[in-house]
């Protein structure tokens, strides 16, 4: 228990508590938790309670239990704190005296006082005893935990407050209880207007009742929902927003509330859709790009074929258009082709789309059809359309269009070839006279295709060496001697067997590549010749070549070139047969290149001689050695008078125009018998020998013997 103390204010007036009134207040004030501390109205600290004393032989250095600054003017005391901790004593003093002088009964404070390990918070509280205005009581109570509490709380409030997204809070039924300041600012609704409502109040009527059923049932599924959203503003305006909904629980995982928060991407929503027209849509016309153009196309084959009806893609080019632009500039182009575009817009159905192809090229796909039939009214509008007179300004502007058309499902095929189709048939049309439509042709497109595809395969054989060359003899009969042989393309084809000639497509259509072709034989010949030389076996060996081969302006320098690269081969054991029944463009040009491979010393042969027309004519001018009698002949005259009368012909003509002759085709000893009665004495067949690998040529002569009867005639008429 402390002793009445002495008071020496700064006038040096003095003043004390009585002992019975100090014990009192002693008691008193020591029953107070916050330090409290009793001053007189010079502010002199009187005396302290068991706290405050508590509170300094804790926080303080150096031991105060003697006075704990009782005596000390407290206002002194405070204006002399120091440090970065210290808080500002002058609001303090101001208010004590405030109290003091009477002005204010009461004056409280916050104040931070923080030690070097630990942040802490002061509440000050000044005030008069009761009855009594010489004396003041002051309290410092630690509002520490208090402050941290705040805080906690304060925070989700800020954040609540401050966040850039719109938050909506409901109860477990779906009502709203509370929104922020951004939820306002977003939708236009106030939290008056917003707190009690269901949040429906919102919807814009954009999404189905599915969309929010599917939303919930992921939300009690999930515990959330993300996604986009439409809604509408106080306004009226509709807007986007990317939404999160998610279910706050208790401790036993029953659903307290729902918050919701989102963002307004309406802006972003807009350039989206912008982007996306200018992806989708040819920004001249607005109509359909090639981009939409290909996924309309994909849905209608697929929703036609569903339907089991037809779809037409009609591809149409406008006529006279590149005169216009070139004529009067592209800005008078432009506004034609806007006007067409609309004009065919108007013609079409609703469900069927035109496109911008491409500059003047336009596509329509018209689905949903019964027959083909069906699209040809639809067709003949266009025509119309494109045809009709364009005004720009004082421009009178005419073209027309050219359409081509393909029908789907008849033409099943993939949407990028019916586009190609489609396009062939366009062409087709020009060429026919424009201002008209054509449909493309899918059976003829089958056997073009197939036709590719046979060329395809040809060029695979002679890369992968799948062509082979077959020797057939050529045979004296009345001598009973092997001349020569010629030489015949076979295909060894992997699937399809050994192929003849005449089911190789380039040799049949004299394609450019039986060029290339004729030329691989005419290297294999010449590098069997050199081997059958090197086993003293000299044979003649005959090559055919076409008619284009034959015309081509680079065929002697071709010629020599493959001749000088077998340099051990002599040119006259080569000879060339060229069919009589060839087409030739300029009969003079090819004497001469036959006249220059005799001088080389290559025989030329006439081969199927008497097939043609131009027999006589052939050989009067072209400088050839030998004729071969055409097979067919050669295979009737036993019974038909005129195919030997025929024969007999050209026997006489060879001899004649002085020139070897060779019957082909002898199947029978007979016919080798009336042909040397005839005084045709060279001969190949199937009655001498089939064609054979080169590799049984060798044994093959070794062997051979000729037809007795033959041989019985030959000593006859020797």
């Amino acid at each position: 228990m402390s002793k009445p103390i002495k008071d020496s204010s700064a006038n040096g007036a003095e003043s004390k508590l009585p002992d019975a009134e100090s014990f009192f207040i002693q008691s008193a004030i020591d029953a107070f938790s916050p330090s409290v501390c009793i001053l007189n109205k010079a502010g002199d600290i009187l005396l302290v309670n068991q706290a405050w004393r508590n509170f300094y032989d804790k926080n303080c250095a150096s031991p105060l239990s003697s006075h704990y600054f009782i005596g000390d003017n407290y206002f002194q005391v405070c204006s002399q704190s120091q440090g970065s901790d210290a808080y500002d004593a002058k609001p303090l003093v101001a208010g004590a005296l405030q109290v003091i002088q009477g002005e204010i009964d009461e004056f409280t404070m916050e104040y931070p006082c923080h030690s070097p390990t630990q942040k802490r918070w002061f509440k000050v509280r000044v005030t008069h005893f009761k009855n009594d205005n010489e004396h003041l009581m002051l309290s410092h109570e630690n509002i520490t935990d208090l402050k941290v509490a705040e805080e906690k709380f304060s925070l989700p409030t800020e954040v609540f407050n401050h966040a850039h997204e719109g938050i909506m809070i409901t109860d477990p039924s779906g009502i709203i209880i509370d929104v922020n300041e951004n939820f306002t600012h977003i939708t236009g609704y106030s939290r008056e207007e917003s707190v009690g409502q269901n949040p429906r109040f919102l919807t814009s009527g954009r999404q189905s009742p599915d969309f929010y059923i599917d939303m919930w049932n992921e939300i009690i599924r999930n515990g959330y929902w993300i996604g986009e959203i439409w809604n509408r503003r106080k306004t009226g305006e509709v807007y986007a927003e990317i939404e999160t909904i998610s279910s706050v629980c208790d401790s036993e995982g029953k659903i307290q509330n729902f918050v919701a928060l989102f963002s307004d991407i309406t802006s972003i929503k807009n350039y989206q859709s912008q982007l996306e027209r200018i992806a989708h849509y040819d920004a001249l016309t607005q109509l359909p790009n090639r981009t939409l153009l290909s996924d309309r196309l994909a849905q209608t084959l697929l929703q036609c074929q569903r339907n089991k009806k037809s779809v037409a893609i009609v591809f149409l080019d406008l006529d006279g258009f590149k005169a216009v632009n070139d004529t009067h500039g592209h800005g008078v182009g432009d506004r034609l082709l806007i006007t067409m575009s609309n004009r065919m817009k108007e013609t079409l159905r609703e469900g069927d789309t035109l496109a911008r192809f491409g500059g003047d090229e336009f596509v329509a796909v018209l689905a949903d059809l019964d027959k083909v039939q069906s699209c040809k009214p639809l067709l003949e509008r266009l025509l119309l359309a494109a045809s009709a007179p364009v005004f720009v300004d004082d421009l009178m502007l005419n073209v027309t269009a050219s359409i081509g058309v393909t029908i789907f499902p008849e033409d099943n095929v993939n949407a990028d070839l019916l586009l190609r189709h489609a396009d062939q048939a366009m062409y087709v049309a020009k060429k026919m006279g424009k201002n008209c439509y054509h449909l493309f042709d899918v059976t003829q497109d089958i056997a073009l295709k197939a036709h590719t595809e046979s060329l395809e395969a040809v060029c695979f054989a002679l890369t992968h060496h799948q062509f082979v060359v077959f020797y057939q003899p050529i045979v004296d009969m009345k001598l009973g001697k092997v001349i020569g042989v010629e030489a015949l393309l076979r295909w060894q084809h992997p699937d399809r067997g050994l192929l003849l000639p005449v089911e190789i497509p380039v040799l049949i259509e004299d394609n450019p590549l039986s060029i290339e072709l004729e030329e691989w034989v005419l290297n294999s010949v010449l590098a069997q010749i050199k081997e059958w030389r090197s086993i003293a076996l000299d044979l003649h060996v005959s090559v055919n070549i076409s008619a284009l081969q034959l015309q081509q302006k680079t065929f002697l320098s071709r010629l020599a070139e493959i001749m000088s690269s077998h340099p051990d081969v002599d040119p006259n054991d080569l000879e060339l047969e060229v069919s009589e029944t060839a087409a030739f463009n300029d009969l003079e040009q090819v004497t001469g290149v036959i006249q220059e491979c005799l001088d080389m010393g290559v025989q030329f042969a006439l081969d199927h001689f008497g097939a043609g027309y131009s027999s006589l004519t052939y050989l009067r001018i072209l400088p050839v050695t030998t004729l071969k009698i055409e097979q067919v002949f050669i295979a009737k005259m036993l019974t038909d008078p005129s195919d030997r009368a025929t024969v007999e012909g050209v026997i006489g003509l060879s001899k004649a125009f002085k020139c070897k002759v060779i019957a082909q085709g002898v199947e029978t000893s007979e016919q080798g018998k009336i042909l040397l009665e005839m005084g045709c004495h060279l001969a190949q067949g199937y009655a001498i020998a089939k064609p054979m690998p080169a590799s049984d040529i060798p044994i093959w002569i070794k062997n051979w013997k000729p037809d007795a009867r033959w041989s019985s005639l030959s000593d006859s008429t020797r």
